[in-house]
């Protein structure tokens, strides 16, 4: 099973804030363990959403709207992506993570539908199954 770990963004987070030194090597321990542990398929920080932009979708009609968002408890800050066999596993894992933020601080996690969960056409599980593969060779995998 995949999980997307979303780590919660915080007012420092979305005021861009960079974390001290400290709490970027407790982070890299961390993933390293991950990594080792054939746990971690990927992870980013991602910067403020004041230089992000959504796309509303109206029917046809698309319409940008430029950051920053309001709701600084909706946004994410960074996130990782898991293979694990279990929900409890996963939780396990981000217990076991250092608080991203030296505030009070979220990470939520979500598992990540697979094809057969979404459909049984043997054509569109192949071809998911190919832009898998290609995706992970874009990502130097």
């Amino acid at each position: 099973m995949r999980f997307m770990i979303i780590v919660k963004a915080t007012r420092e987070s979305e005021a861009g804030e960079m974390p001290k030194e400290k709490l970027l090597k407790d982070m890299m321990q961390f993933n390293e363990e991950l990594v080792k542990a054939g746990v971690m398929l990927a992870g980013e920080g991602l910067h403020p959403s004041a230089k992000g932009a959504r796309v509303k979708f109206a029917g046809k009609n698309r319409t940008v709207i430029d950051g920053p968002f309001a709701e600084t408890k909706e946004l994410i800050a960074g996130y990782w992506m898991w293979q694990l066999k279990s929900r409890d596993e996963a939780i396990e894992w981000v217990k076991r993570c250092p608080n991203p933020f030296e505030t009070d601080s979220e990470i939520e996690i979500r598992q990540v539908f697979e094809g057969p969960e979404l459909t049984d056409s043997e054509e569109i599980l192949s071809k998911e199954a190919e832009l898998r593969t290609r995706s992970a060779k874009n990502a130097g995998g």
